[in-house]
């Protein structure tokens, strides 16, 4: 259960309504999932976090909206938030993900979490050519 009230559509105020109407043209839909509800009990918070999720996760940049997706994937795997795997695992089905990529992105995942941790545990230090800027 949410540790705040989710702020239904009907019940938002104008201000968050904006926001959630963006959300649903932005998005093609006409439903508002309930992490944007959450967000709405500080409508500052909401308006921030989905201007900044419109222009990291939007068409721009070099890197594709599948690869923009699996990133997210991996990285709330590593978080284990459960609501954004979920939610970032459809989108990225959507745009292509099949259970043959899940596969290899949880083994990518839960190979560098563990190579990660050796390096911690042995207090490895990182080779000089690392180190080095890229020519």
């Amino acid at each position: 259960m949410a540790m705040v009230k989710l702020v239904e559509y009907e019940d938002a105020s104008p201000e968050v309504k904006a926001v959630y109407d963006d959300i649903m043209a932005t998005r093609n839909t006409k439903w508002i999932n309930n992490i944007w509800k959450a967000l709405a009990s500080h409508p500052p918070t909401l308006a921030r976090i989905w201007s900044q999720v419109k222009e990291v996760m939007g068409p721009g940049g070099r890197l594709d909206p599948l690869t923009k997706e699996l990133i997210y994937v991996a990285v709330s795997m590593t978080n284990n938030c459960e609501y954004c795997i979920r939610s970032h695992s459809a989108a990225a089905r959507k745009k292509g993900m099949d259970d043959e990529i899940l596969g290899e992105l949880v083994a990518i995942v839960s190979l560098a979490n563990q190579t990660n941790r050796l390096a911690i545990g042995y207090q490895v230090e990182v080779d000089d050519f690392f180190m080095r800027q890229p020519e």
